[in-house]
């Protein structure tokens, strides 16, 4: 039936003026994606340095000749700048280099007089040519010098209109000569499983990496099982811990199983509570029962799926689920969630749903029950205002690419169901295959050289951050590779550049803190990324359980009008290193960015707050939150003269935010005396709006006395009765 929704509010205020310099015009997708196409044997310098690096300018003429394409490898595009002297064209190599030369082809508006100019910082520029006679066309100028930023400067033109320049090519070497230069592309590892409907033994292996993983909640393996285009017969296909499995299609159609994939918990005597870490994606299912179980919990999602049955997200024997997430799906038949506790799906067509719990929210989903919270707990919006799907890997005749599919703004249904995904499509020779013992040094140097990265799985400990510095750069985990900072530094840093698209992986807090984990923007971001933001999606965030794991703040969002679309950061509650003051994590999300969108948060269970936000505008779609177990007593988790740090908090400076289908849970099982004032904290506000709130106490270990602020009724008694709040204020 057609969804009735809730529609969301009037469009939101004018962006409020930026902090700093508004960043140039957004580069094309596909001009930007490109990156710097590497020799596969070691090679003596010069190299070409400049190709997919960052490139600014003075000035363009329109929005179809940005910088970067200039610098994209592409003759047929270009950069051209107002009709005005002077003007320039810089790049950002990324690193010091050796120069040796740089070439550049020239549209019919050239330079007459131009200089090549050097930077080590991009603020302080030396003269290594110049000329008053340029004759446009294709010029090669030979330099000498080490710098990381080379520009032309144009000081007089040769016709009535601007500059242009197709290509602005440097040639140089970052070490010497001596050195290799990073290969992109090759072979995806051992623990990459590649199937095509004649390999012999699918079932068998499928079932061998099960009992494997079956149980192996902090284990070490990690597998990914693709399947190339075709038809695959009597397939049960078991999806255990770290276990990724998927289509090599463009669309899920394009691989169908008859058969399953299947998620149960007779491990955990039918209690899928703890089913995490694992995905189903790009397949088309055939249920051999006409449904599809997939009974899970946090940290495992059910993407661009179509399954040709019904979906049963709940254990043999209706047990306990916690989860979950499905997004870009289409499930012909019903969805039955039963005992799952609560749920998000996204953009995706479903033939029906048969019931909730606590929590089901729906943004973009055609067949979508009718929004009645609080009875039954239905939260829908008709369509999700900002999202773009997770890039993934797939074939292009014998050839190994990643999809990165395109931004949609308003969006209602799948991708893929009514004609060809939009999107850009890079070869793998763009990307460096990150394997098992590579260093986080190899994977800094492959970035700045302008590959992309293809985490194969495994485990990877690096002893410095992993710096992403380039606009539209790809990081995609295969089988939930996980990454580990040793000594106390950051995993993973964003710089404040359009585009970034981090996807598929696990970051796992070292014994040593760290301040934080994942940081998307410096601090004092200030930069426009509304036409072309970062994403991250899947990207799950772990402090301890597999161990002794510290961290201060899990992920810290700096920039502007990030999607955070789907990710659970969790301080552990169980498993190795578990403990108050072991596994200490005081904060999980922290947004200090304009704009940005969650669509699908988990946090949960740390110290303090489990996600404060700071920037204007943000909205916050499905909200999943347990307050931490293991506070000793309410002294440990006093707040001045509040009880409790809430779940969700927006900062009292904050005019505008919103938010839709929130739940808080306390099980406080060390001190079940222990009382929260409430689950979510919000100044009161015209802008700032809560739609469909909700607090739980798990058996009666702990309890709240509000919902929001000083709103809502207390939890009380031993059964789990949700206090919820419809609207607020």
């Amino acid at each position: 039936m057609p969804a009735v929704g809730i529609p969301l509010t009037a469009a939101p205020p004018p962006r409020a003026a930026r902090k700093g310099l508004v960043g140039a015009v957004v580069t094309a997708l596909a001009a930007a994606l490109l990156a710097l196409t590497p020799a596969t044997d070691a090679e003596a310098a010069p190299v070409l340095l400049s190709q997919g690096k960052q490139a600014t300018a003075s000035s363009q003429e329109h929005y179809g000749t940005p910088a970067g394409s200039a610098v994209d490898g592409d003759p047929g595009t270009r950069w051209s700048s107002a009709a005005s002297d002077p003007q320039w064209l810089s790049v950002d190599l990324g690193a010091p280099a050796a120069l040796d030369r740089v070439e550049l082809s020239w549209e019919a508006a050239y330079a007459k007089t131009y200089r090549i100019e050097l930077s080590s910082n991009g603020t302080d520029w030396s003269t290594a040519y110049s000329t008053t006679t340029g004759s446009g066309g294709a010029e090669t100028v030979d330099v000498s010098g080490t710098a990381r930023y080379v520009r032309m400067l144009g000081t007089a033109r040769a016709t009535g209109y601007g500059y242009s320049l197709w290509e602005f090519k440097v040639f140089g070497s970052t070490d010497g000569g001596t050195g290799p230069v990073i290969p992109g592309g090759g072979d995806l590892g051992p623990n990459v499983h590649v199937f095509d409907p004649s390999t012999p033994g699918i079932q068998a292996e499928l079932d061998q990496v099960f009992a494997q993983q079956e149980s192996a909640q902090f284990g070490s393996g990690r597998h990914a099982f693709f399947f190339k285009l075709g038809t695959y017969d009597h397939i049960n296909a078991q999806i255990g811990f770290y276990t990724q499995i998927a289509g090599l299609g463009l669309k899920p159609d394009d691989t169908t199983f008859n058969g399953d994939v299947t998620v149960d918990a007779g491990w955990f005597n039918g209690n899928a509570t703890q089913n995490f870490w694992r995905s189903a994606e790009n397949l088309a299912l055939n249920p051999v029962s006409g449904t599809n179980r997939w009974a899970v919990s946090q940290a495992a999602s059910f993407r661009r799926m179509h399954v040709k049955g019904a979906l049963n997200l709940a254990p043999n024997g209706y047990g306990w689920a916690s989860g979950g997430y499905i997004a870009d799906s289409k499930i012909d038949g019903q969805v039955g969630p039963y005992s799952q506790q609560q749920w998000y799906t996204r953009d995706s067509t479903i033939g029906g749903w048969t019931n909730g719990v606590w929590n089901m929210t729906f943004s973009g989903v055609e067949g979508a029950p009718a929004n009645s919270f609080p009875e039954p707990r239905y939260t829908t919006l008709d369509t999700t205002p900002v999202s773009r799907e997770k890039p993934f890997l797939y074939m292009d005749g014998n050839e190994f690419k990643v999809f990165a599919p395109a931004k949609r703004t308003n969006a209602r249904g799948t991708t893929w169901a009514d004609g060809t995904p939009q999107g850009t499509s890079i070869p793998l020779s763009k990307f460096y295959v990150v394997k098992p013992g590579a260093t986080a040094t190899t994977i800094n140097a492959a970035l700045e050289q302008g590959l992309n990265l293809l985490f194969t799985p495994g485990i990877y400990h690096v002893d410095r951050t992993i710096d992403v510095k380039r606009a539209d750069t790809v990081v995609l985990g295969l089988g939930l590779a996980t990454i580990i900072p040793d000594n106390g530094v950051t995993a993973m840093k964003v710089a404040d550049v359009d585009g970034v698209k981090l996807a598929g992986f696990l970051i796992d807090a070292g014994p040593v803190n760290s301040p934080t984990l994942l940081e998307i923007g410096g601090q004092g971001a200030s930069a426009d990324h509304a036409a072309n933001p970062t994403t991250v999606q899947d990207v799950y965030v772990r402090v301890g359980g597999a161990g002794p794991g510290k961290a201060t703040t899990s992920i810290l969002v700096n920039s502007d009008d990030v999607i955070i679309d789907h990710t659970w950061v969790w301080r552990a509650d169980h498993g190795e290193g578990v403990g108050w003051e072991t596994n200490r994590a005081d904060y999980g999300v922290r947004v200090n960015g304009d704009d940005v969108l969650a669509t699908g948060l988990f946090v949960e269970h740390f110290n303090k707050y489990d996600v404060q936000w700071y920037g204007e505008r943000g909205r916050t779609i499905f909200y999943q939150n347990e307050k931490a177990y293991d506070a000793p007593d309410q002294a440990a988790i006093q707040n001045g003269t509040t009880k409790g740090y809430a779940a969700y908090r927006v900062d009292d400076s904050v005019d505008v935010h919103e938010g839709w289908g929130m739940g808080s849970y306390s099980n406080y099982d060390v001190d079940p005396t222990i009382r929260q004032d409430h689950g979510f904290e919000a100044p009161v506000k015209p802008g700032v709006r809560f739609h469909s709130l909700l607090v739980v106490s798990l058996g009666g270990n702990g309890h709240y006395d509000h919902v929001i602020n000083d709103t809502g009724s207390p939890t009380s008694g031993t059964s789990t009765v949700p206090s919820t709040v419809v609207s607020y204020p």
